[in-house]
């Protein structure tokens, strides 16, 4: 598939469409030098990430005991991801989006290397960590940004797909690479390597992305970001597709966080139907299937994300609840085409900052989602905790399913 050269000029493209008939695949993406530079640096920054937030979390398990400091250490860098999107996810849109990349890329590189320093107090490791989810957040906002210059909007779903994909089996793959290396090599080694991975992304982006240059020629900063927040929300349809990309995945990933809790010996087998379903779910629908079946399906999708939890109120046989877990899990690849909408209703000199606020507030609710569960299953028995949060987000997409389609509909 050849590079889309269009979007290099000064000239702001035209509001995207996707009726495209046919299916890019992932193979004709690969072959586009500039999204193969974006993806294996994206591969690259998830691995790293994943290695060392295991890392953190087993040196502060081991120097603390604390449950709650060891659950913090590993996803405390999803809270801070929010403060980029209110903050200065404007950057991601600026005129440089190649070297704005590298800069924010160069500093995570520099947080996860500092892990590694022996001796450095739990408090600085704190502080790295929520730099390290902040700049992370910018900078996934750039390359999001950069992802639809160097694509066609017919490539977009099946790019997101892909990239969904590599993001959950990096996570999966990360932390069991994690253990194993952790019972070979010290809390401190495995940041040297991931900070080694972090650098090779690095190095992968320096050498295959060019500059693009239709950004804003305006100053990125605060003003610019909540400009363009404000009228972000103040679109009734894209606040309904904001709401049904955070609210409803945040609340499932919250019955997943439960699965500990709910049967210890069969939270693994869980955990591994849930990231099997996801993957399938995404391939699919990404790859096989067009932008109108996309749509279609977006609402079929949503609810099949949710109901299937709704078995674990009656503690079902383990076939069962792993088979519940799997199908729901497919649900997860509804993102695709409310992301489509998402972006269709964007205008060009926003679209990074957008897709930052996007991923930024999905990380967020997935952190409240599991906050939320642990707390109300404090009072509640685990399985009824799933089935609630289960039942919460079925309402929500089916009380926001008009609004999302007036959003669609207005793109």
């Amino acid at each position: 598939m050849p590079t889309d050269t269009s979007r290099s000029t000064s000239t702001p493209t035209s509001t995207p469409t996707f009726t495209a008939p046919t299916v890019v695949g992932y193979r004709a993406l690969l072959r586009n030098r500039e999204f193969a530079g974006l993806y294996a640096g994206f591969t690259l920054t998830v691995a790293a990430g994943t290695l060392s937030g295991f890392a953190l979390g087993t040196l502060v398990d081991r120097q603390t005991q604390s449950p709650f400091l060891t659950a913090v250490s590993m996803y405390g860098a999803t809270f801070a991801t929010v403060l980029g999107a209110l903050t200065l996810m404007s950057v991601a849109d600026g005129s440089r989006p190649r070297r704005t990349l590298l800069a924010l890329q160069c500093v995570s590189f520099a947080a996860v290397a500092a892990q590694a320093v022996p001796g450095l107090p739990l408090a600085t490791r704190f502080g790295l960590l929520l730099v390290v989810g902040f700049f992370q957040s910018l900078a996934t906002g750039t390359r999001m940004g950069l992802l639809v210059e160097v694509i066609p909007d017919s490539a977009y779903a099946p790019a997101r797909s892909l990239m969904n994909i590599t993001s959950g089996g990096m996570a999966v793959l990360g932390y069991a690479v994690g253990a194993v290396l952790l019972r070979h090599l010290s809390p401190r080694e495995v940041f040297i390597v991931a900070a080694a991975l972090t650098g090779i992304g690095l190095v992968l982006v320096w050498a295959t992305i060019r500059e693009h240059s239709i950004r804003l020629t305006r100053r990125p900063g605060l003003r610019e970001t909540w400009a363009a927040n404000i009228a972000l929300f103040s679109r009734p349809g894209r606040r309904a597709l904001l709401l049904n990309l955070w609210v409803p995945n945040g609340l499932i990933v919250g019955c997943e966080a439960l699965f500990i809790s709910y049967d210890p010996e069969l939270a693994s087998a869980l955990l591994a139907a849930g990231s099997a379903g996801m993957l399938l779910g995404d391939l699919t629908v990404g790859r096989l299937l067009t932008a109108d079946q996309r749509r279609r399906w977006a609402f079929a999708l949503r609810l099949l994300l949710a109901a299937p939890y709704l078995v674990f109120a009656v503690h079902p046989p383990v076939l069962v609840a792993t088979a519940a877990v799997f199908v729901a899990s497919a649900g997860f690849a509804a993102t695709l085409p409310l992301q489509e909408q998402l972006l269709a209703s964007t205008p060009d000199p926003v679209r990074g900052q957008v897709q930052g606020v996007e991923s930024a507030g999905r990380m967020t609710w997935q952190g409240i989602g599991a906050a939320i569960a642990g707390g109300v299953a404090q009072y509640l028995t685990p399985g009824t905790t799933i089935s609630v949060l289960a039942a919460v987000s079925l309402t929500i997409t089916v009380f926001s399913r008009r609004a999302c389609h007036l959003g669609s509909a207005h793109t």
